[in-house]
């Protein structure tokens, strides 16, 4: 039998779809029985069928597959409740720019037995909602309805050409149980004619301006945020810097390495506060959401401002300017590219001359003063406790050079960005948004895809995913490590463990940095979640009792259970390893600290 839901996967696996994350229901008879079909008659060219016991885990590791692979990938989902449970992971998708597809079945429109599919459910009548699709319609590039089953190819590629297309991002489709279960003909469309929507470069002109004003300037910056998801851009951005010498690089967070931190340009990974920002007098944003917060940090007011985006006025945001004097929709890396090449033929004399050495050698001896800053930072109190900078230090040390790091480490994230200065592309995968617990499921979702690509279980990168406490907990680790444990998908995660949430203090302090929350405890401002769990335990737990579990207090436990906790990763195990920031005192201390399993 050859159904409407049949042909949904086929579509799928014929786009380049590998991996579907499914939580199934009432809503998925049809979806099911294909999902055998498929699984008996077409091993290996059907996609492999993930079980997720959570809608946003199911959602992050499609976003993390996507996101270091640019493959888009699906999840499918239980009607509005499922699409409900998909929470923050929808708005992470949408401002990581992750090209996922997801479907969600409808209840059935007929009550009385008219086609296959009908109701049969009690809650049938309770899962029927006016608008499903409204749910998440606002953070979709696209939404849609399967209605009947002869066109359900055309309809999954034509959300997928949103998903792919820039600024790339999740898209949803729905079916009741009665379209889905629709018997059809086989058929076929042609691929060739389903694909994404290619930006160009720039202008002639438009070179020649953003060109003459880098090579003009006396402090010129690029911004950046998520031009890094290509990888050669990064490649591109390395050879513009090294050809406009003194030009530096700033990286916002947005999700990817845009600019390796080996390259003396490197200013690291800020949110939107970089002294930098405030002396520049030409500033070049590239494929950035937020490269400055005008309250905490802005630019000279005689700076020269050019924007080059895939999506220059963040037409999902109600509010959002700049003040450039040119923006353009174009592809980063061709911009990149030809604003390099064109200040190398047409301005030698002016790159080449003594000034642009002496700013070169000047770069050097900042990149080198920021370097020795940042070690400076890594040390052990007297007490042998430590803080975020010593703890990545030593982790960065034990890990393997070509680590793939998943990171949600909120406002510790700069320290960690330094203090493992990642220099491969694709290396570094930040969260994005805004919805926190992003990194559980993103953290598999980056392991399963690096396996994949590589031919099997765990013969691809090592990956190590770094979370703060307070997120640990949104990531819903119950299901994240027995998802883990049932595919094979071994992760290491370091919990920053500082007792709460610490983000909530820092932006009260921003607005009433003298009010009476500034002079209360953590416990008092209700942020606080001491005693604190056994993070590391909850995973055990998941796991069955095979994940590798520890805790570390002070410098002596941490250089012991690190080496451990990477080992066991390597055996194919996961590893959680609890890290109590600045000592243990009101955090979970199992047994001396040092809890295995």
């Amino acid at each position: 039998m050859y159904t409407a839901s049949f042909a949904f996967f086929e579509a799928l696996w014929e786009a380049g779809v590998t991996h579907c994350f499914v939580n199934l229901g009432s809503d998925h008879p049809s979806i099911i029985e294909a999902i055998v079909k498929g699984q008996n008659e077409k091993q290996g060219a059907f996609p492999r069928i993930i079980t997720c016991p959570n809608e946003m885990v199911a959602l992050s590791m499609a976003d993390g597959y996507a996101r270091l692979t640019n493959k888009p990938q699906a999840v499918v989902i239980h009607v509005d409740v499922g699409t409900q449970g998909l929470g923050a992971a929808v708005h992470n998708a949408s401002c990581g720019r992750a090209p996922v597809l997801i479907f969600a079945g409808l209840s059935p429109y007929t009550i009385e037995g008219e086609y296959r599919g009908s109701r049969t459910e009690y809650i049938h009548w309770i899962q029927d909602v006016p608008d499903q699709k409204a749910i998440v319609s606002q953070y979709c590039r696209y939404t849609g309805e399967i209605k009947r089953g002869r066109n359900v190819k055309q309809l999954v590629n034509r959300a997928l050409s949103f998903a792919t297309s820039e600024p790339r991002g999740p898209v949803y489709l729905c079916g009741a149980r009665e379209a889905m279960e629709e018997e059809i003909e086989p058929y076929q469309i042609e691929q060739a004619h389903w694909t994404a929507v290619e930006l160009g470069g720039l202008t002639k002109k438009q070179v020649q301006l953003v060109s003459e004003a880098l090579v003009d300037a006396k402090e010129p910056l690029v911004i950046t945020g998520y031009s890094g998801r290509n990888h050669a851009c990064v490649d591109a951005l390395v050879d513009l810097a090294s050809t406009v010498k003194g030009l530096r690089v700033l990286d916002t967070g947005g999700s990817d390495l845009n600019f390796p931190a080996n390259h003396p340009a490197w200013l690291g990974l800020r949110y939107g506060v970089e002294e930098r920002i405030k002396t520049a007098d030409v500033i070049l944003v590239l494929e950035c959401d937020v490269p400055w917060i005008p309250t905490q940090c802005s630019p000279k007011k005689d700076a020269k401002i050019f924007h080059i985006d895939c999506d220059p006025l963040k037409q999902q945001m109600p509010v959002f300017y700049i003040n450039a004097v040119a923006r353009y929709r174009a592809d980063a890396e061709t911009s990149i590219s030809q604003i390099a090449a064109h200040i190398k033929t047409s301005y030698q004399d002016q790159i080449t001359s003594q000034d642009f050495v002496d700013r070169g050698l000047a770069l050097e001896k900042s990149y080198k003063e920021r370097l020795d800053a940042i070690t400076s930072q890594a040390k052990v109190s007297d007490e042998g406790y430590f803080g975020t900078p010593y703890l990545i230090s030593q982790l960065r040390a034990v890990c393997p050079p070509d680590t793939i790091w998943a990171v949600e480490a909120v406002t510790n994230a700069p320290k960690v960005n330094d203090a493992i200065r990642p220099t491969i592309p694709g290396s570094w995968i930040n969260c994005g948004g805004g919805g926190l617990g992003w990194s559980g499921g993103g953290a598999l979702g980056v392991k399963l895809a690096t396996d994949y690509s590589a031919g099997g279980a765990n013969k691809g990168k090592f990956v190590c995913q770094i979370v703060g406490d307070g997120t640990y907990l949104f990531s819903v680790p119950g299901s994240v490590y027995w998802i883990a444990q049932k595919y094979d998908i071994p992760v290491l995660t370091i919990v920053l463990n500082n007792q709460g949430w610490n983000a909530p203090r820092a932006s009260l302090l921003l607005v009433h940095p003298e009010g009476e929350g500034s002079k209360v405890s953590n416990e008092e401002l209700n942020i606080s979640f001491a005693p604190t769990p056994d993070y590391a335990g909850i995973a055990k737990a998941a796991s069955g009792g095979k994940a590798w579990a520890g805790h570390a207090g002070t410098a002596q436990d941490l250089q012991a259970k690190l080496k451990e906790a990477v080992e066991a990763v390597k055996s194919g195990r996961c590893a959680v390893l609890d890290a109590h920031l600045d000592g243990p005192q009101g955090k979970y201390p199992g047994e001396k600290a040092a809890l295995v399993g």
